[in-house]
């Protein structure tokens, strides 16, 4: 029985990589909650920070896969991550008083 060796395209390891860098960002206010630094995360908060560092990276991975001018692709990514930091502002402090606005 022979071992069986597979290679990951780089769009794969773009997933994979998207996937570990939302976990390690999820790691910094966890330990923070955890040393009692002030940051008082429910897990609702850890949900909602997931969702959104999730669906933003999986935004600039389609944006990377189906725009292929390279000038494209900066404006779409820095589109997606202003949307991901007006939204984080929003969900936050209430920039704009909106019902999603944290309270």
């Amino acid at each position: 029985m022979g071992l069986l060796i597979t290679t990951m395209t780089t769009p794969n390891k773009r997933l994979l990589g998207i996937i570990i860098a939302v976990g390690v960002l999820l790691l910094i206010p966890f330990v923070a909650t955890k040393l009692g630094t002030g940051a008082n995360w429910s897990a609702f908060d850890f949900i909602a920070a997931g969702v959104l560092l999730l669906g933003t990276g999986l935004a600039i991975e389609v944006a990377l896969r189906l725009i292929t001018k390279w000038e494209y692709r900066i404006a779409a990514c820095a589109g997606i991550l202003a949307i991901l930091a007006l939204l984080w502002i929003e969900i936050a402090v209430g920039l704009f008083g909106s019902p999603i606005a944290g309270s």
